[in-house]
C-alpha cells in the first residue's frame, strides 16, 4: 500500500476508529459483555460506510438526480475527489465536443463526401456532401454497411480488395447520367476507415475534350503530311538520279524527308496514346505467348543495336498472360527502343521476364546514360524529354513512355522506374496473375 496513501487512512479514520471501539468496549463493559459492545460498534461502523457507498454509487449512476453529501474522514477524501474527477471529465467532454463540433463544420463545409466506416464497414459518420454526392440519409443509413447503398461492382470489388497499391476509383455518379465519382479508402485507427468521394465530372469531361482534339487533330494532320512525304520521297528519287535542278538540294530534301518521316511517327503514337486513353481497361482479353512476343522484339531491337550493344534476355516460356498482343507488342517494343537509343556503344541490355509471388514482371535494365532525380518524375508525361537533343538525334517521339504506362494501366498493372545517372536505369513493369478491380494507379519512380 502506498505510504502516504496508508498516512491519510489514519489520519482521517483512525481517531473514528479508536473511538468507536473504546465506546464500544464501554458499553459492553456496563452491561458485562465487553466483546459484544465491540462487535456492536464495529457492526455500527459497517453500517456507516456502507450507507455512504451507497450514496456515491446512486450519484456515480446519476450524478443530476443525486448529490454528494459533505461526508466526514475518510469519505469527505473519496467524496472530494470523486467530485474533482467528474468536473474534470465535464470539462474534457466539453473540449471533446467542441473540437468534434468544429470538426463537423469543416468537413461539412468540405466539397468532398467524407464517409466513416467501422470494422464491419459501417457508415459511423458522413458530412452534408455525402448526402448530395453518394445519397445518403442520416436517419436511415447510419448503421448501414456501405456496400448495401453503392451498390456498383466496381465499388464492391474495391472495398473488397483494397491495398496501399491503389490510388482510388471512379465509378458513375449516383444523381445524373454524365457524373462521374473518385472514390479512395484510407485506413485509420482500429480498423476502421474513411471513404473519401469527389466529383469529378468536369475533369473528365475536359480530358476527354483534350483526347478528342488530339484525335481529330492528328486525323486532320495525317492527310496534308501523307501528300506532303510523296512528293518528297519523289523529290528524292530524282535528286538521287541526277536531276539537275533537283541535285543540289538533294541534302536538304532528304532532311525534309527525315522529319516528315518523324511526324508520321509522331502522329501515329499521339493516336495510338487518344486510343489507350478513351478505351478504359481491357474488357475483353486474349492468352498471349510472352516469350515468343519478346524474341520477335529482341530481334528488332538487336537490328536498331547493330551489334553496338551486349543484348541478353532471362524469359520464362511457361509464363504467358491474358490481354492484347498489340498493346504488349507497344510496351516491349518502345522499352527496349529506348534502351538501345540511350545506351552508349558497348554498353548492356537485359530483359527479364519471370514470376514474382502471383505478379509477372517484365523488367528492362540498361547501362544508359540515366535520369536525373529532378526528370524521374515527369518521364511517363506527353512530350516530356529528360535530354531533348539526344532524343531529336536519335528520332524519339517523346510519347513512347506515356504508352508504357496507360498499356500497363490498362492490363491492370503498374510501371515502375529506377535510374541513376550515369549508370543506367531499369523499367519494370508488374502485371497481376488476375485482372484486378479498376483503379487509377500512377507511375512509381525512384532514383539513386
Amino acid at each position: 500500500m502506498n505510504r502516504e496513501l496508508l498516512r491519510t487512512l489514519l489520519r482521517t479514520e483512525g481517531p473514528t476508529l479508536s473511538m468507536a471501539l473504546l465506546l464500544g468496549l464501554a458499553g459492553g463493559a456496563v452491561f458485562g459483555s465487553p466483546l459484544g459492545g465491540l462487535c456492536v460498534a464495529l457492526a455500527g461502523l459497517v453500517v456507516v460506510h456502507m450507507v455512504h457507498a451507497v450514496r456515491l454509487l446512486q450519484w456515480q449512476l446519476s450524478p443530476k438526480q443525486h448529490e454528494l453529501p459533505d461526508g466526514h474522514g475518510l469519505w469527505a477524501v473519496i467524496y472530494d475527489g470523486a467530485l474533482a474527477r467528474h468536473r474534470q471529465s465535464r470539462r474534457r467532454k466539453k473540449r471533446l465536443a467542441a473540437i468534434l463540433k468544429e470538426f463537423r463544420a469543416s468537413t461539412g463545409a468540405l466539397p468532398d463526401a467524407a464517409v466513416v466506416l467501422d470494422s464491419a464497414d459501417r457508415i459511423s459518420w458522413f458530412n452534408h456532401a455525402a448526402v448530395a454526392l453518394l445519397n445518403l440519409q442520416s436517419s436511415r443509413d447510419i448503421g448501414q454497411r456501405v456496400a448495401n447503398l453503392l451498390r456498383h461492382p466496381r465499388f464492391q470489388a474495391y472495398l473488397d480488395s483494397v491495398d496501399e497499391e491503389y490510388r482510388g476509383i471512379e465509378m458513375p455518379g449516383l444523381n445524373e447520367a454524365e457524373q462521374t465519382l473518385w472514390l479512395r479508402l484510407i485506413p485509420y485507427g482500429r480498423q476502421q476507415r474513411l471513404l473519401i468521394a469527389r466529383d469529378i465530372t468536369d475533369r473528365k469531361r475536359i480530358e476527354q475534350m483534350r483526347r478528342d482534339f488530339v484525335s481529330n487533330a492528328s486525323h486532320e494532320l495525317r492527310t496534308p503530311l501523307t501528300v506532303v512525304s510523296g512528293y518528297l520521297e519523289m523529290m528524292v528519287a530524282e535528286a538521287r538520279a541526277g536531276d539537275e535542278g533537283l541535285a543540289p538540294w538533294a541534302e536538304p530534301i532528304s532532311e525534309m524527308q527525315r522529319q516528315a518521316v518523324r511526324m508520321e511517327s509522331i502522329i501515329a503514337d499521339m493516336l495510338k496514346l487518344a486510343r489507350l486513353e478513351a478505351a478504359g481497361r481491357i474488357s475483353e482479353r486474349e492468352p498471349i505467348s510472352m516469350a515468343r512476343l519478346l524474341r520477335d522484339a529482341l530481334k528488332e531491337a538487336e537490328a536498331l543495336s547493330d551489334g553496338r550493344h551486349a543484348i541478353s534476355a532471362q524469359i520464362d516460356e511457361s509464363l504467358g498472360l491474358a490481354g492484347q498482343s498489340s498493346e504488349l507488342q507497344s510496351i516491349v517494343g518502345n522499352l527496349l527502343s529506348n534502351a538501345v537509343r540511350y545506351t552508349p556503344e558497348g554498353g548492356r541490355i537485359d530483359v527479364r521476364w519471370a514470376r514474382e509471388g502471383e505478379a509477372r514482371v517484365l523488367e528492362v535494365v540498361d547501362t544508359g546514360i540515366g535520369i536525373t532525380p529532378r526528370d524521374l518524375p515527369r518521364l511517363t508525361e506527353r512530350f516530356y524529354r529528360a535530354d531533348i537533343a539526344r532524343s531529336r538525334e536519335t528520332g524519339g517521339t517523346g510519347l513512347g513512355l506515356a504508352i508504357v504506362k496507360h498499356a500497363v494501366e490498362r492490363h491492370g498493372g503498374q510501371l515502375e522506374i529506377d535510374s541513376t545517372p550515369g549508370r543506367g536505369s531499369r523499367f519494370r513493369c508488374r502485371f497481376p496473375a488476375a485482372p484486378r478491380p479498376p483503379g487509377v494507379h500512377e507511375a512509381v519512380t525512384k532514383a539513386s
